[in-house]
């Protein structure tokens, strides 16, 4: 069997670094906002390439965490506009309407699956207060002239940097190109915890003091609550594990490279769609997806081959139940994405063997 997402195989590769890293937590007895929280915080900033790194719970308190400062800080207020790409996970929505921020759902890029440079310039007008670029699947979303506009008109960007640890665009990383960026350690991300955990990177220091003390029950001294803050914070353990990965996360995206251009070089059904890649060298490749009329026969062909798949967001946020004010948004593109995507596995642990099985299993499928 070809596992989608063998964890317990690719935390393995790891070993004996990481049981010596927890256990030398464990001895020390200190196990929340300890030393290897800090080690990781400016470890992790060194690598974004950003002043600023405040880790906590995970990547969706990440993204409320930034939305939330800059309500308090008075530069976000309630109802404000938030340009969102219709096309991401569930998360991205909900930061922002749990802060009473207003979504405006953008379609996505048909080729890239990403809410591309056209359609961000197309729906920016003077009531957009902020955009969240979701760097889906792992390839960038932003570009210069996005940034350059907006930075005109004075419009925040928020990174949703969850699925795109290591990404580039024009030799920067994802996490350090707008004003604030969230980044998710969810165990099945690229740099994945052995739980949850999550961390905001930014330059803007009054933004990450704010982010510091409302991640920590709004508190900077203990017992001195200034503001309306949370409990959101990354455990020493995690912390850890994340400082051991981290320093492994370039060379395990590399090999996700290398699969993936062997995938769009090789696979040739043409029932089968393949994605639109910008630049192999600065797409981090999450997810692997396809699209097809019939995704369900090729779920099954595949499985009839070992190969596990997976379909990512078959029911996109503004189909959801708890968004069913925007259910008769028109998005069809969103829509058509929802109904054929799937995904093939394409991790560090896939042997050059693997993934030519999986290139001739989906090329011999026929309907």
């Amino acid at each position: 069997m070809i596992q989608y997402l063998p964890l317990k195989e690719i935390n393995s590769q790891y070993e004996p670094q990481l049981s010596k890293a927890i256990e030398n937590v464990m001895e020390t007895g200190w196990y929340i906002m300890g030393e290897e929280c800090k080690k990781f915080e400016y470890e992790y900033s060194e690598y974004i390439g950003t002043e600023h790194c405040i880790s906590c719970g995970n990547g969706y308190d990440a993204l409320w965490l930034i939305f939330n400062a800059y309500k308090q800080l008075g530069i976000l207020k309630d109802r404000d506009k938030i340009l969102v790409p219709a096309n991401t996970f569930i998360a991205s929505v909900l930061a922002i309407t749990h802060n009473n921020l207003q979504p405006i759902f953008i379609e996505p890029n048909a080729q890239s699956y990403l809410m591309g440079e056209e359609e961000i310039l197309n729906a920016i007008d003077n009531d957009i207060k902020g955009v969240l670029l979701v760097h889906l699947y792992g390839q960038n979303s932003y570009t210069d002239k996005v940034g350059e506009e907006c930075r005109r008109r004075g419009i925040i960007i928020v990174e949703d940097n969850a699925q795109a640890h290591g990404a580039l665009y024009k030799g920067r990383r994802t996490g350090s190109l707008g004003d604030a960026a969230a980044h998710s350690f969810y165990p099945g991300k690229n740099l994945g915890a052995l739980g949850d955990g999550g961390a905001i990177t930014t330059d803007n220091t009054m933004l990450a003091d704010s982010i510091s003390q409302i991640h920590n029950y709004g508190s900077k001294k203990k017992y001195i609550h200034d503001t309306r803050g949370v409990n959101s914070r990354l455990d020493e353990l995690q912390a850890a594990v994340l400082r051991i990965k981290l320093s492994h996360l370039d060379t395990d995206n590399e090999r996700r490279r290398q699969i993936a251009k062997r995938y769009n070089e090789e696979i040739n059904n043409t029932k089968v769609t393949l994605p639109r890649v910008e630049e192999y060298s600065a797409h981090v490749f999450h997810i692997f997806p396809l699209m097809s009329e019939q995704r369900n026969e090729l779920a099954s062909h595949l499985e009839s081959y070992g190969i596990q798949t997976q379909i990512h967001y078959p029911i996109p946020p503004h189909k959801q139940q708890c968004y069913s004010i925007y259910a008769n948004t028109p998005l069809p593109i969103t829509e058509m994405l929802a109904q054929r995507e799937i995904s093939i596995p394409c991790h560090p642990m896939l042997s050059d063997c693997d993934v030519t099985q999986i290139i001739d299993a989906i090329n011999s499928w026929n309907i």
